[in-house]
């Protein structure tokens, strides 16, 4: 999903690449934000680089009030599009660069799904703030990328994929008003944009705000 730079390099990135046309779009929400928010009532969720928007349409189906952002202008003018064609009106996207600005509001949910990019980007910063835009009760849904896909643009073999717990320790949140709910590392088989198959490792945190 797209993710922010303070100058314009990320967004052009992002935008091209959301531009260029894939064989293969699943049209599917993330496996394990459908399975955290299945099991919750429905509420305000706020979907970080929403990229295509597949999440934010799922979500909107189910009765969320949705607020989709990413950095990249093309993504968000489709997902507004994708949103109007199927009569979702509880759907927001903005062209946001979280780099420099955050929605305002509080959420029952937030979504960061594969919150990568290759450009520099405080994200512990980012995640810190969606922490804390919260409602009590609410939860922080983070899904990282535990291992190197065959289709990622990112190729590092040495690069360095933080587990859930070192995500959770960076943020530094109080414990005594956030809970770690899920910290772990499951496998699942994934399909690429070209129709491509492998297993991959997610890592996948879940933060639960217990008091304002």
């Amino acid at each position: 999903m797209g993710t922010h730079s303070t100058d314009t390099d990320a967004a052009r990135f992002w935008d091209e690449h959301y531009r260029t046309p894939r064989p293969i779009r699943t049209g599917r929400a993330n496996p394990v934000l459908t399975e955290i928010a299945d099991a919750l009532t429905p509420g305000t969720v706020l979907d970080l680089g929403c990229g295509p928007g597949d999440d934010a349409l799922w979500l909107a189906a189910r009765g969320w009030q949705v607020t989709a952002v990413d950095i990249a202008d093309t993504a968000v003018r489709r997902l507004t599009e994708k949103a109007r064609a199927l009569d979702l009106d509880n759907i927001g996207a903005h062209c946001v660069d979280l780099a420099e600005d955050f929605p305002a509001g509080t959420f029952d949910l937030v979504s960061a799904q594969y919150f990568h990019t290759p450009f520099a980007l405080r994200r512990a910063r980012v995640l810190r703030t969606a922490a804390h835009a919260l409602r009590p009760g609410g939860r922080l849904l983070v899904v990282d990328h535990g291992s190197t896909a065959p289709w990622s643009w990112n190729q590092d073999p040495e690069a360095h994929y933080p587990t859930p717990t070192e995500v959770s320790a960076e943020l530094a949140l109080d414990p005594a008003q956030w809970f770690v709910e899920r910290a772990d590392s499951p496998r699942r088989r994934a399909t690429g944009p070209g129709g491509q198959t492998a297993t991959v490792v997610d890592h996948v945190l879940v933060i639960r705000r217990t008091t304002a």
